[in-house]
């Protein structure tokens, strides 16, 4: 693979001329782009997935929706169908993706969870709601400029942040790393718990972020408990397990379980991917499977799988989360 990508390399100066133009025209006013009048936040990334924009929505939706009537919006990536998806209880993971479901599943009417690929139109839906959002939260949508968030977090890993990157195909940026500029807050994700204050000043030098903006470091933090439909077991008590992953970068959930010295087979598959009936087969030959929220709920249904199938709860932390959570609430309040 990563020889393939150095082949690619004589591409890499096109699509960076063509996004690069594509951000010009925007910013200049040349291609239009529409503001709102109530708050819309954005969580995004420069990169081809793998930042951890789902736990940072989750975040956001914990920190707001007591407080808001919210509702977050998607493109719904992976989905089979088109146009604009409420989601309710009878919605299945087909209908609007896995991270949607997600969402869905873990808070229900607390919020509402949206999709369309045209976010203008799916806003305008949203609004035109009886029960319309105050507060709409838009997942990966830094590079859908047709929306101008009033509010962006851009979020960049801590084991290959956007400014040691390059564009696609070589690289991972799907746009060069002046987009950063865009963003009002920088979060650098899925750091160490021990990193330290040294490293997180260097860190922010190379980011070289504007005087409006503000660096966060956030971590991850997985649970010691693998909990099923109906049962919640210590991992301490896990035996042996087979572990089935359907995500960006499974690497910091691999090297939890293997610190924990536990005994387990991977069965690794690519993010978004559509399990067969072949591989719910496999799955139901397996004593337990462990496996992601995002992957347990695309799972879960399969009646066959009711008796062995876990997921690791995650949860992120962030460090000054005063200060974090004073930048969104107050740009919340300008309304």
């Amino acid at each position: 693979m990563k020889l393939i990508r150095l082949l690619l390399l004589p591409i890499v100066p096109i699509y960076f001329a063509i996004t690069w133009f594509r951000n010009l025209f925007y910013d200049l006013g040349y291609k239009s782009s529409k503001s709102y009048a109530f708050p819309v936040l954005c969580v995004g990334n420069l990169s081809a997935g793998g930042t951890g924009k789902t736990p940072m929505v989750e975040y956001l939706i914990r920190l707001l929706k007591d407080d808001f009537k919210l509702a977050t919006l998607s493109r719904g990536y992976g989905r089979k169908t088109k146009g604009f998806r409420l989601a309710n209880a009878a919605t299945t993971a087909l209908e609007i993706g896995d991270e949607p479901f997600q969402f869905y599943h873990k808070f229900k009417d607390d919020i509402l969870v949206s999709v369309d690929e045209n976010r203008q139109h799916g806003i305008e839906i949203l609004r035109a709601l009886k029960n319309k959002p105050e507060v709409v939260v838009l997942d990966d949508a830094f590079q859908h400029r047709k929306v101008k968030a009033g509010f962006n977090i851009l979020l960049t890993t801590y084991n290959k942040p956007f400014y040691s990157d390059f564009v696609l195909p070589t690289g991972d940026l799907r746009e060069p790393k002046n987009g950063a500029k865009r963003a009002q807050v920088i979060v650098v994700t899925k750091c160490p718990e021990t990193i330290s204050k040294l490293e997180k000043d260097n860190i922010i030098s190379k980011i070289k972020p504007k005087p409006y903006q503000k660096v966060f470091f956030s971590s991850i933090s997985y649970s010691e408990f693998v909990i099923s439909n109906s049962k919640k077991i210590a991992l301490q008590d896990v035996q042996s397990f087979t572990l089935v992953t359907g995500i960006a970068n499974a690497k910091p959930l691999v090297s939890f379980l293997n610190k924990k010295q536990l005994k387990f087979n991977h069965l690794e598959f690519k993010d978004h991917y559509n399990f067969s009936a072949l591989d719910i087969e496999r799955f139901a030959k397996e004593t337990l499977i462990i496996t992601t929220e995002k992957d347990f709920v695309r799972l879960k249904d399969y009646s066959e799988l009711s008796d062995n199938l876990y997921y690791l709860p995650i949860t992120v932390s962030i460090d000054n989360t005063k200060d974090f959570n004073t930048s969104i609430l107050n740009f919340i309040k300008r309304f």
